[in-house]
């Protein structure tokens, strides 16, 4: 039975729902700060303990989370070397002052009061992410959040907390964050507005070749270029992944742009794919990332190339691609693929005004190899060969049915002006660019 929480208990609405109300942004999840409670008037007026380190409780009837409000002290390295002191003396401003920025450090009172002891409103405003206090450098995962907040914002970060990050990334504290945690900020800051911002922010205050090396290698590697002087591995990657939260695309996606110029190896002035798979392999088991994801990126940096340049295959080449990516049974990563690829397109040229019509012409090949009845086929190759060799039945049919779908292929392109049928009919390992 929920009873109302005695005076002088005070409850106030704290941190991203203030924030984004003072942006004009939604904020439909609401986290709350309780004051000069204990668990036990809590508890006694229905809420419902979930907190294993310090004391939150879910509101009985709307769950939103309300947290008693507490003190921390470092005692050891890393993000979880924390103890917490949740007392009802503890005030509202000591509970704000241990969050890391001042845009997150703000609260509203029950009268609508907007309570802002540190600055993040001006902050906001002006578009710059501050840390509240030194305690900012006892966490290595706020280096991470600051990057994944500048790539949601645009927000620039002021200089004396770009210089406690530096700190924090300089004193080794990066190596105590687990790799799953290292990813779930990256794939947050992937799927902001301004991804771009992440690998800015982390390349700053030497993060990026911390966590990143693969990413931070290719800032070294030059990109001949006419839209962009001295544009380089890195910059390029950074323009396609705005590109790809421009169209909108979809995390796997925007990890694959992220990988897929892994290929680029600068003494050989060009392309290895061989070279790209192993490197984001590498990445991606470091780093504990979803198969999903895993998958297309692999997929990406193998053949990106091809994905944008299907009126220069052969069908045999457009047929490998195809059936690289298992598009017959998956046409949702094909799809993940041809968004990656596009956005590599916007990266160079700038704008990518063949992508309706490229990813039609993927589509149809598609359509064209489906249709072929892989039955009717197999029933034909059986009747050429000699039915006791099990080995050459199955050699027999993988071999008419990959010339049906040629066939298939080169008639769509045929009817359809499809596929030009210039290119070989698999990539080099090495090309240039």
């Amino acid at each position: 039975m929920k009873r109302a929480l005695p005076p002088p208990v005070r409850v106030y609405r704290v941190g991203g729902s203030v924030r984004d109300e003072l942006l004009g942004r939604p904020h439909t999840d609401h986290d709350f700060v309780v004051v000069g409670a204990t668990p036990e008037t809590m508890i006694a007026s229905g809420f419902l303990p979930v907190g294993k380190d310090f004391p939150v409780f879910l509101h009985p009837e709307t769950r939103d989370e309300y947290a008693l409000a507490r003190t921390e002290r470092k005692h050891g390295r890393g993000y979880r070397g924390f103890q917490f002191f949740a007392t009802p003396d503890v005030t509202l401003e000591e509970d704000l002052q241990r969050r890391d920025l001042t845009i997150n450090a703000m609260a509203r009172a029950g009268d609508g009061t907007l309570i802002d002891p540190y600055g993040g409103e001006t902050d906001l405003r002006e578009g710059v992410l501050r840390h509240v206090s030194d305690a900012f450098a006892e966490d290595p995962l706020r280096v991470l959040r600051v990057a994944r907040f500048a790539a949601r914002f645009g927000f620039r970060i002021a200089d004396e907390t770009l210089a406690l990050m530096r700190a924090i990334v300089g004193a080794g504290e990066l190596e105590t964050l687990a790799h799953e945690r290292v990813w779930q900020e990256i794939a947050r800051g992937l799927s902001e507005r301004h991804p771009s911002r992440m690998l800015d922010a982390l390349r700053a205050c030497g993060a990026l070749v911390a966590l990143l090396p693969e990413i931070d290698a290719l800032y070294t590697v030059p990109v001949a270029d006419a839209h962009h002087a001295d544009d380089n591995g890195g910059a390029f990657t950074a323009r396609a992944l705005d590109a790809a939260a421009a169209d909108d695309a979809a995390l796997p996606a925007r990890y694959a742009v992220l990988t897929q110029e892994l290929d680029r190896v600068a003494a050989l002035r060009g392309f290895d794919a061989r070279i790209g798979v192993a490197r984001t392999e590498a990445m991606s088991r470091r780093l504990r990332v979803p198969i999903d994801c895993r998958d297309v990126a692999r997929l990406a940096v193998r053949w990106h190339h091809a994905l944008v340049s299907i009126d220069t295959l052969t069908p045999a080449a457009v047929l490998d691609v195809l059936v690289a990516a298992d598009a017959m049974r998956r046409p949702l990563r094909l799809a993940l693929l041809l968004a990656a690829g596009s956005a590599r397109v916007v990266a160079r040229d700038g704008s990518d005004a063949e992508a309706a019509s490229r990813r039609a012409a993927w589509e149809g090949a598609l359509r064209a190899i489906r249709d072929v009845d892989a039955e009717a086929v197999a029933r034909d190759a059986l009747a050429r060969i000699d039915a006791r060799n099990g080995a050459a039945r199955g050699e027999a049919i993988a071999a008419a049915l990959r010339r049906a779908r040629i066939a298939a292929l080169r008639r769509a392109k045929e009817g359809q002006t499809l596929i030009s049928g210039r290119g070989g009919a698999n990539r080099r390992d090495v090309d240039r660019e």
